[in-house]
């Protein structure tokens, strides 16, 4: 959106459909988007309606504005106040205005221009940034996504959810416990596919005395369900039990979801996601990067893909998984995924913590497998999806360029084939 006069069409963040996954954040290559414990905002210093960050949102909290005086804008004390969007100002509100009395849409050339001139300024100084390269367009051949069917300000706020299992997924004894949760939906249409999340919203209230946010979780089953056939969906959950410093704290949705006896029922929102989805065409290739229970929406890839196989529907394409955790006690699936045929993935452990041993990190094994790696960089076929902590992306989109670039070919063009044909798809938190 565009300024005009002395209006300014303020960028704000819906605070009741917003589920706090700091998509944006990460997504805003100005830094315009930030949070508290309540509430994420945009500020109206910073913002230059850029529209990174639109695509990516799960939701479609972060698209929405206010037609506001350009001297007097919502501040991001407001933002961070507020429990709903404030109404559409009247006119006489507005004061002065254009001739016509609305903000234009901007130029949809002139901002795809925009955002090519930003790319090409960044890779001149070199300022490395992996969201420029991350695709905000699904594969061309994946299935349409249902979004948003339960939400705040949907018919129907959450739907109800029955818990039909709940298994640690994680060798007892270690600190990593990681559930595999399953969830049915019962009669209630709830349809999703692999690559798409869901919303918890775990009951009670925070210290502010308002109901606890819907915190989200990638889909860890096949599109077809947990159990082919039942209207059912699993998650892979971790209990967090401490802070990214450390610090003792206990997750309110991760504890509520791993503590959860079979019969007992949630509420649920979603689903979210329409991009984070992987290609159908029967000559796809899928490079698989993860760590921890970022292997969630990679389990629903690879075993939606199995599922075809078995029945001898799909004959071609590759599947590769990179896994990193800091021990093999540590990763889930560990077990499972040793079970599969070498012929149908290939997979790859990369373990940071094992004693007496150097720690390697997926990107170390990806530069080990650079030879298999770079040809799949520039077939049109192949689709990298990367998912986990967030301090993984920037050391796996070095290692990909590092790849390309010891191959002889040009990674500022392979990374823009990557983003523009929905082939490269960053999701960490």
């Amino acid at each position: 959106m565009e300024n005009t006069g002395n209006i300014l069409n303020q960028h704000l963040i819906d605070p009741e459909i917003c589920i706090r996954c700091n998509t944006c954040e990460d997504t805003c290559p100005i830094d315009a988007v930030t949070h508290d414990g309540n509430n994420y905002v945009v500020d109206p210093e910073i913002c230059n309606f850029c529209m990174d960050c639109i695509a990516p949102c799960p939701t479609g909290s972060i698209d929405n504005w206010r037609r506001v005086p350009k001297a007097k804008p919502y501040s991001l004390d407001d933002q961070f106040g507020w429990d709903e969007l404030p109404e559409e100002l009247a006119e006489d509100e507005l004061g002065a205005d254009s001739e016509d009395g609305s903000a234009p849409e901007a130029d949809a050339d002139a901002q795809t221009e925009v955002a090519e001139s930003s790319l090409a300024t960044e890779a001149a100084v070199d300022d490395f940034r992996p969201s420029r390269y991350n695709a905000k367009t699904p594969p061309w051949s994946a299935a349409h996504a249902y979004v948003n069917l339960y939400g705040p300000k949907q018919a129907r706020e959450t739907i109800t959810a029955r818990v039909t299992g709940n298994v640690r997924v994680t060798q007892v004894g270690s600190d990593y416990d990681t559930h595999h949760i399953v969830l049915d939906f019962g009669s209630e249409p709830f349809p999703v596919l692999e690559g798409q999340s869901i919303g918890i919203l775990p009951p009670g209230n925070d210290e502010k005395g308002r109901p606890h946010h819907a915190r989200q979780y990638s889909v860890a089953s096949a599109r077809n369900g947990e159990r082919p056939g039942y209207n059912n969906l699993s998650l892979t959950i971790k209990r967090v039990l401490e802070d990214y410093d450390g610090k003792p704290v206990r997750g309110v949705g991760s504890n509520f979801m791993c503590d959860l006896a079979v019969g007992d029922e949630v509420q649920v929102v979603g689903p979210f996601g329409s991009t984070f989805l992987m290609p159908n065409h029967p000559r796809s290739n899928i490079v698989m990067i993860c760590t921890g229970t970022g292997s969630a929406p990679m389990r629903a890839m690879t075993e939606w893909r199995r599922r075809l196989r078995k029945k001898g529907q799909f004959d071609g394409g590759k599947l590769m998984l990179f896994f990193g955790a800091r021990t093999p006690e540590e990763l889930p699936y560990f077990g499972p995924l040793q079970s599969l045929p070498k012929d149908f993935i290939d997979i790859n452990f990369a373990f940071s913590r094992q004693p007496d041993k150097p720690r390697r990190y997926v990107q170390d094994v990806m530069r080990e497998r650079a030879s298999d790696l770079a040809p799949l960089l520039k077939d049109p076929d192949t689709c990298f999806y990367v998912c986990g902590i967030k301090a993984m992306e920037e050391g796996v989109v070095l290692a990909l360029r590092e790849i390309a670039e010891q191959a002889g070919d040009d990674w500022e063009d392979i990374g823009r084939h990557l983003r523009d044909q929905g082939r490269l798809h960053l999701e960490t938190y």
